[in-house]
């Protein structure tokens, strides 16, 4: 093969099986959690298969609403609040976080919620946001369900 040779084309674009993308959110911080939403429906949204594991901090993105009827992900870290910052972006016309949750649940992302984790973030599975239909696993499931494809870490 020479430098002027054509790349070969992935293998969604001759028939094959789209490569899967696997996102690992270790942030607990707005910004990377928002992004690894869109990057995760981006994605799915061109029919490749997604799977979104969160661990470390990252994981608060996918709590259960806080005790005053809050978004679980509005404790998020961010220097003016995660939840004014969502406003701002909804104001200008990008997707705010609640509706990348339900358009990744809609477009079939997988989300898993690394059990080591949660351990060392000191929160429980029962923490989570059920209604996200994620499921607690290891990083182990995350390697085996993206295999051959790309993981974007955030």
């Amino acid at each position: 093969m020479s430098l002027f040779d054509p790349l070969p084309l992935p293998p969604e674009l001759v028939g094959g099986a789209p490569a899967p993308v696997g996102i690992l959110l270790i942030s607990g911080t707005y910004e990377r959690a928002h992004y690894a939403l869109v990057v995760a429906t981006a994605a799915a949204a061109t029919a490749r298969p997604v799977v979104l594991f969160a661990t470390n901090a990252g994981v608060r993105a996918f709590l259960a609403a806080r005790s005053d009827g809050a978004p679980g992900w509005t404790s998020l870290a961010h220097y003016g609040g995660a939840a004014k910052r969502d406003e701002e972006l909804r104001a200008r016309g990008v997707a705010g976080f609640a509706e990348l949750l339900t358009a990744a649940k809609e477009l079939g992302v997988r989300l898993i919620v690394c059990e080591a984790g949660l351990k060392a973030e000191g929160l429980l599975p029962s923490m989570l946001d059920d209604t996200l239909e994620g499921e607690v696993a290891g990083v182990v499931t995350f390697l085996a369900e993206t295999e051959g494809g790309q993981i974007v870490t955030l």
